[in-house]
């Protein structure tokens, strides 16, 4: 009876905390229905601990946070890893001038603007690791400091999405304290990286989506509906702006968002069909059209900023390097006329199309046979055998000087050995499946062989009928008799008979990126098209440029393939099995090396596993009807935890179906989700959650199961406690790597070996 009365006492004082006639829960009371609008009640909930005490507890870990970022910052006054990339990039921004990158531009354009504020004219270059900022001054400082900021203002912002979601002060200081003192986030956030910035988007991305949820649960539509729905789209255009993982971001609060519609979409909610049509396109217009808008924004600037010639433009159509001032494309690029000689370069590998005397042999090594023809291949060199005459075609005769357009049939003339380009329906040398290239005499031209020396310059875009310049324009070299276009490749080289020349053969597959060549230069030009005559910079749309730009970056990136010494694969991430070197001084034996605080992550990996073990322990002994666990318990499995947990996954386990290079700060905002999630799973491990007595009347069960679980504190603080010393502890032991500022012997490095990690010094 001392129980029951016990229970009714609590439930008395947990049912006083929310109003049941708040406007909140008018959807649910529709009907007569116990279906709530949202079950979440607990959320709505006073803070669990005092105002002052979650201010001192942010007080302490946002300083902690700052110190360990600005700690020595200045060191090294060189340059370290990709601050080679980003800091470059800055001064491009500052000289206006063009570059390509395969990361969106806003994060780029943040580290420029302090350069601007800095005063600084962007005139070092950041060429080389290891280079003295010293002899070469560049405002690194104030660069690194920008990115510090934003590392310690994560570390309020995780603090405070916690507390959002109603966790107690030591837990929100603990989810931050594992981001404020992580050895892999203090060194990417005070480097001149865009990773600060990303990681910053992704936590307030988080923040600003509970906020506008825990707004849905006050009054729906409310101006602070409004806020926080676009703060939300906000962040999430700032975290896509910055990098295109922000995609993982998106579709963790996409499945969020999802959910909640599914859950609108009862009948029970008491919704009309209209009302739900207007949550469904008033979140469209705040966290998928606004937010695009904005990224669409940041590389208008970007085009606004960089309109001078530059060292991107390689990468960039002729019509996209023709708006840009000072290119080089308008001083050296001719218009290329029939009977022209030319040579013609392969853009991929940089080679030109050449012929010479030498025969294809009767024979090849694994017993085909070839036609014996001239050989056609890809040579490096500047050489004559690369020059060939444009004639125009019998049927589609051409006076001489008129120009050339794409799609427009001609021949190929070699002018040295005075034979025809051809391709023909026999096997090339080391692609069986693919057409030999050759050339054919003046008198070897019959009526049947005729056609297949016509070739076209085929527009990489549909249809186009441009002139064909210099330079600029790139192109197929399309087979027109046999459908193929040329290719070469460096991954296999012709053997002795063809002098370890690149291979030239008819590929079938026509799109693919690695058949586009480009017109190098005209050999046979007169005094008068020699002249140069200024040209004017013309403009293109910006939907033009931003969707060639944006479809290169995606190409590029894809092309991130090549093997590097200190790429990893995602399943050694959670475990931060191995690191990154990211400066050494070979002097002084000095290095900072990228790692986690292992006893942090692994006590990650331990949450993540303990997580999915509850769930599965909640489902199988639901299913013989033992409750071990309260409602509100379940709430916050099925709820916080779940979000934290599919969160987490979306931003880890796509990086498995990823061929591009990998490394482990790719892990850092899975890391940031993970610390969210293990500090609120720990409060929960640590909350009384009885079961049912089976002999508790029905009334007694209900209120029991609302009942907020107790949590064991001074356990949960001593939990806490001790892992906070622990992390303290690896942190300082790895303080050396982490800022490079004190030399250590080999033995000293061999004892912070841990597992895959390759540091320097050892011996």
């Amino acid at each position: 009876m001392a129980v029951k009365k016990r229970l009714t006492s609590q439930t008395k004082k947990s049912s006083s905390d929310v109003d049941v006639d708040d406007p909140r829960f008018k959807y649910s009371k529709k009907q007569g229905s116990s279906y709530e609008y949202v079950a979440e009640r607990w959320l709505m909930r006073p803070f669990p601990d005092s105002r002052g005490k979650y201010k001192l507890w942010l007080f302490l870990v946002t300083t902690i946070a700052f110190v360990a970022r600005f700690y020595l910052i200045w060191y090294p006054k060189e340059v370290v890893f990709d601050e080679v990339h980003f800091g470059k990039f800055a001064s491009y921004y500052l000289e206006r001038t063009f570059f390509f990158d395969v990361h969106p531009p806003f994060a780029k354009m943040m580290i420029a603007f302090i350069g601007w504020l800095a005063g600084y004219d962007g005139s070092y270059k950041f060429d080389e690791i290891g280079e003295s900022y010293v002899s070469h001054p560049a405002p690194y400082l104030a660069y690194r400091s920008f990115n510090a900021v934003l590392g310690t203002l994560t570390v309020p912002v995780m603090f405070n999405t916690m507390k959002e979601l109603n966790f107690r002060a030591i837990t929100c200081a603990f989810a931050a304290l594992l981001v404020a003192i992580d050895n892999a986030h203090v060194v990417e956030t005070r480097l001149i990286l865009l990773d600060a910035i990303l990681i910053f988007s992704v936590a307030l991305t988080f923040y600003c989506y509970v906020r506008f949820y825990k707004s849905q649960l006050r009054e729906p539509f409310s101006w602070s509906w409004y806020m926080w729905l676009h703060a939300t789209g906000l962040s999430l255009s700032f975290v896509i702006s910055t990098k295109y993982v922000g995609v993982m971001t998106y579709a963790a609060i996409g499945s969020a968002v999802v959910l909640n519609i599914w859950q609108l979409m009862d009948i029970r909610a008491g919704l009309s069909l209209r009302k739900l049509i207007s949550h469904v396109v008033k979140r469209l217009n705040g966290l998928v059209f606004a937010p695009f808008v904005v990224y669409l924004f940041w590389f208008w600037v970007h085009f606004a900023i960089l309109s001078k010639s530059g060292p991107g433009d390689d990468f960039m159509s002729a019509e996209f390097q023709e708006t840009l001032g000072d290119s080089p494309l308008a001083k050296d690029s001719k218009q290329v006329n029939f009977n022209d000689i030319i040579t013609i370069n392969h853009k991929d590998t940089n080679v030109f199309l050449h012929s010479h005397l030498a025969h294809y042999p009767q024979r090849y090594e694994d017993g085909r046979i070839s036609s014996q023809g001239q050989q056609v291949t890809g040579y490096s060199a500047e050489d004559p055998n690369n020059e060939w005459e444009i004639i125009p075609t019998v049927d589609f005769p051409s006076p001489k000087g008129n120009p050339v357009h794409l799609n427009e049939p001609f021949r190929l003339r070699h002018v040295l050995t005075n034979t025809y380009l051809l391709t023909h329906d026999v096997a090339s040398p080391l692609y069986p499946t693919n057409e030999e290239v050759t050339t054919v005499s003046e008198e070897g031209l019959n009526d049947d062989n005729y056609k297949q020396t016509i070739f076209t310059f085929q527009s990489l875009k549909k249809d186009s009928k441009a002139v064909v310049k210099t330079k600029g324009v790139f192109f197929r070299l399309f087979h027109v008799d046999t459908a193929v276009a040329l290719w070469t490749h460096n991954d296999e080289f012709l053997p002795e008979w063809g002098f370890q020349q690149q291979e030239v053969n008819g590929n079938k597959k026509i799109v693919d990126s690695a058949n586009n060549w480009v017109v190098d230069s005209i050999v046979n030009l007169d005094e008068d098209r020699k002249g140069f005559s200024p040209r004017e910079v013309k403009s293109l749309p910006f939907f033009t440029k931003w969707t060639e730009l944006q479809r290169l970056m995606f190409e590029h990136n894809n092309k991130l393939s090549s093997e590097h010494p200190f790429a990893s694969q995602p399943y050694s991430w959670p475990g931060s099995l191995n690191g990154v070197s990211f400066w050494t001084d070979d002097s002084e034996k000095k290095q900072i090396y990228f790692i986690g605080n292992i006893i942090a992550w692994w006590l990650q990996v331990v949450s993540l596993a303990l997580y999915f073990g509850i769930m599965l322990a909640d489902v199988l002994t639901r299913k013989r009807s033992y409750f071990a666990l309260g409602k509100i318990a379940r709430e916050k499995i099925y709820g916080p935890l779940l979000f934290f947990a599919v969160a987490w996954a979306w931003h880890y386990l796509p990086f498995y179906l990823m061929a591009r290079q990998k490394f482990l700060h790719h892990y850092l905002p899975a890391h940031l989700i993970a610390c969210l999630f293990t500090a609120g799973l720990w409060e929960l491990v640590f909350s009384e959650c009885k079961s049912l007595d089976p002999e508790t009347d029905e009334e007694e069960a209900e209120a029991q199961f609302e009942m907020n679980p107790e949590i064991k504190y001074k356990a949960l603080c001593a939990f806490f406690g001790v892992m906070t010393i622990a992390m303290f502890s690896f942190f300082i032991y790895f303080a050396p790597f982490t800022y490079g500022n004190v030399g250590l012997t080999p033995d000293e490095v061999q004892n912070r070996k841990w597992l895959n990690m390759e540091l320097n010094f050892a011996k």
